[in-house]
């Protein structure tokens, strides 16, 4: 109930409109309203939600620390090609067995994690230049992979018809794929076709290949996520709209469905990631990944296998790692997912 005052001049008391004084606390500094776009709404989920942010804050940490491997490398003052047990400067790194002298793996203040059993190689800059070796392979992987199966989806949903039914019967075919069997027995044939089996494989080219084989197999679980999401799309008012105002397809694609399907794709492509270097590292496990001496992670595990009765704390490191990225990276991909959907109360 508005209080009265007196109107200047005047003995009377005169009520003043409630919509004036609306006006009158604005402008005495009252906090204004703002609409928030869909990005902002979304960015103030995932800050709400603790676990994504110490997730997303790991991630980060994983990928700067493989980034800056080399310069880590320099400062440390070893790499993971060198073999310390044959240094004059560490001449009983190794015991007759071939196996660190040292407690836990050989651990000390010249190798912060151990060494390498038989070859003497320290374990902390073979980690970091795994880890390297692993993520970016992994990003490269899963930007060619969401790429292909947004394309992918996005013309067989949008065109619909034959052009959906010879899509669809594309993809049933390359899902047929035993995609871990596939890799094994692929690899070995597309290193042959430009190497003589006589010849080592360059790392290049077994980076290559890695990439051709898992991005051959690994699109089509997102091109018929964009196919269902862009099937449900077409045919509202928005798209119909947009026809009827004489927009292009290709118009119609960029402007009115990709906007509306980019949640499905970002949240897919953060469950891809963490899939595709578990790949890459048991490529590497069963011996048709990287060679050697090039640092992986799926290798170490691979060594740790032979020696984990004499050398368990060779594969605690990596194996560690492995499963504090993994499992940040999935819960990451979660809290991404609750945070762009509306009607989470997290």
């Amino acid at each position: 109930m508005t209080s009265p005052t007196k109107a200047e001049g005047s003995g009377s008391a005169v009520a003043l409109d409630p919509e004036l004084e609306m006006a009158a606390e604005v402008a005495k500094g009252e906090k204004k309203l703002e609409g928030r776009s869909p990005g902002q709404l979304m960015w103030q989920r995932f800050k709400r939600d603790r676990t994504g942010v110490i997730s997303a804050c790991v991630v980060i940490f994983f990928f700067v620390i493989a980034a800056l491997a080399p310069v880590i490398s320099s400062l440390y003052g070893k790499n993971p090609y060198t073999l310390y047990a044959q240094e004059p400067d560490y001449p009983f790194l190794l015991d007759d067995f071939a196996m660190p002298t040292g407690s836990f793996g050989g651990m000390s203040g010249d190798f912060w994690f151990g060494v390498e059993p038989k070859l003497g190689r320290d374990v902390f800059t073979m980690l970091l230049y795994g880890m390297r070796t692993s993520l970016y392979m992994a990003v490269i992987v899963t930007l060619f992979s969401v790429t292909t199966g947004v394309l992918i989806g996005m013309i067989g949903g949008y065109f619909g018809g034959r052009v959906d039914y010879w899509v669809g019967r594309i993809t049933d075919f390359f899902l047929g794929f035993p995609s871990q069997l596939f890799f094994i027995a692929f690899m070995p044939v597309v290193t042959a076709l430009f190497v003589d089996p006589r010849d080592e494989t360059p790392t290049y080219l077994r980076a290559v290949a890695i990439v051709l084989v898992m991005w051959f197999l690994g699109w089509m679980g997102l091109a018929r996520l964009v196919r269902s999401s862009v099937l449900s799309l077409r045919e509202r008012e928005f798209v119909e709209a947009a026809k009827v105002s004489g927009a292009s397809p290709w118009r119609i694609v960029r402007k009115e469905i990709l906007p509306n399907i980019v949640t499905p794709i970002l949240v897919q492509g953060t469950y891809i990631l963490p899939s595709t270097i578990l790949s890459i590292a048991f490529l590497s496990f069963v011996g048709v990944g990287f060679p050697e001496p090039t640092p992986d992670w799926g290798r170490m595990f691979a060594v740790g296998a032979d020696v984990y009765e004499q050398d368990p704390m060779f594969m605690f490191f990596p194996g560690v790692a492995l499963v504090v990225f993994v499992l940040c990276f999935n819960l990451l991909g979660d809290s991404v997912r609750d945070a762009f959907d509306p009607k989470t109360g997290r």
